[in-house]
């Protein structure tokens, strides 16, 4: 029963990623919703659906996207298992830990787009890749993940109550 506010909240993600977000741009580099909200949801102490959160996210940003299926399945479930390995380790700083989760896992999502594209043959530099996607990505990731930790910090509260 816990589960059931995945489906909401994720689809209302994924439609402000593709409605809002996508839209919002710093150079060329944008926001990637769906993956900061995974990466800081799975990074609470309390939460046991975070593997789950990471298929809905896959299926939904997949159905979406224009990215191989691929792509998409590794870069958010990456996150997820970098997220719970880092959540075992790094417990006395959670926002930086959530910093370090959202760089991570931005890079490795921008990476495995540029082999992709490369693979399929769009001929991208990397040097302009670097500087006008990725560098502007992490830097608004890293914004946007501050607000939604404490919103998933709080949901996650509600969802799971510690008990007395």
């Amino acid at each position: 029963m816990r589960n059931i506010i995945a489906f909401p909240l994720l689809a209302l993600t994924v439609i402000l990623q593709s409605a809002v977000v996508s839209q919002v741009r710093l150079l060329s580099g944008y926001a990637d919703l769906p993956l900061v909200l995974l990466a800081v949801w799975a990074l609470q102490k309390q939460v046991k659906s975070a593997w789950h959160w990471g298929a809905l996210t896959c299926l939904f940003v997949g159905f979406i996207s224009k990215m191989p299926i691929v792509v998409v399945v590794a870069s958010y479930l990456g996150t997820v298992f970098f997220a719970q390995l880092l959540q075992k380790r790094v417990w006395q700083a959670p926002l930086l830990a959530a910093f370090s989760v959202v760089f991570a896992s931005v890079l490795f999502s921008q990476a495995l787009s540029y082999a992709a594209l490369r693979f399929l043959g769009v001929p991208l530099p990397l040097k302009d890749v670097v500087g006008l996607i990725v560098l502007p990505s992490l830097l608004l990731n890293i914004l946007l993940a501050i607000p939604l930790y404490a919103l998933m910090r709080d949901l996650a509260h509600w969802v799971y109550p510690v008990e007395e």
